[in-house]
């Protein structure tokens, strides 16, 4: 009975810290996005989509409101996004997204990681070959009365490609068609569950399981780092 209530208590722990995670990265998206185009989502599409994305993963809405006021304030944090590139074990290409008010604090955590797992960080755009930033946009199936009818429709506006997991369909988008693609499913009233801009790997690694768990522990590390809004790989 008590290893049951341990059990329990250890995923609802592990539960509420990956929403705190997803809240705070969230809080920092949005002071960003306030600080390049005001805090009015009306007038803001990047905030808007940060709105949206803080709905998906159910940030309430006064703590959403009170983000984009404490951003709008004299005092706010003044977040830089810096990208930091690297190989773990086995030579896997590690990319990491991170928003940050102290860079030198978050160069030195990240290159912890990566030495303390036998890993060694790169020089910036060393891993441009291997990723391609991408449009995502992460679409509920029961938003679309016709997939075939809407996919001919967003053509035009820079889809790319798409796939289906589960009850979502993902669009992809080439990096400038972001924009378009945005305007066109707001016109249409469709609101993505989630929706960024990703690095979409253009190799896989094969590596075996155990070595796969290596790697995903260290990006494990590097994603709980209070900086780090986003960790890619290419583990098939």
């Amino acid at each position: 009975m008590g290893r049951m209530f341990e059990k329990r208590k250890h995923k609802m722990f592990a539960r509420y810290d990956r929403m705190a995670k997803a809240f705070t990265r969230i809080g920092k998206e949005i002071a960003m996005a306030v600080k390049a185009g005001g805090p009015d989502p009306s007038y803001n599409p990047r905030l808007r989509q940060c709105v949206s994305n803080a709905k998906g993963v159910n940030m309430p809405k006064d703590r959403v409101d009170a983000a984009i006021k404490r951003a709008s304030s004299k005092d706010a944090s003044n977040y830089e996004e810096v990208v930091y590139e690297g190989y773990g074990p086995y030579g896997i290409p590690i990319l990491v997204e991170t928003a940050t008010d102290n860079p030198t604090r978050t160069v030195a955590n990240i290159r912890l990681y990566f030495n303390r797992s036998g890993g060694l960080m790169g020089n910036s755009g060393s891993l441009s070959f291997i990723f391609e930033r991408k449009g995502v946009f992460r679409l509920a199936m029961d938003q679309i009365p016709s997939w075939e009818e809407l996919e001919l429709e967003l053509i035009d506006h820079g889809l790319d490609s798409s796939e289906q997991e589960e009850n979502e369909m993902v669009v992809y988008t080439a990096f400038s068609d972001f924009g378009n693609m945005q305007k066109a499913l707001e016109d249409r009233g469709i609101v993505p569950t989630k929706a960024g801009l990703e690095r979409i790997p253009n190799t896989y690694a094969e590596i075996t399981e155990e070595q796969t768990d290596e790697i995903l522990e260290l990006i494990e590390k590097i994603e709980a780092d209070e900086d780090v809004l986003a960790v890619y790989h290419n583990l098939g």
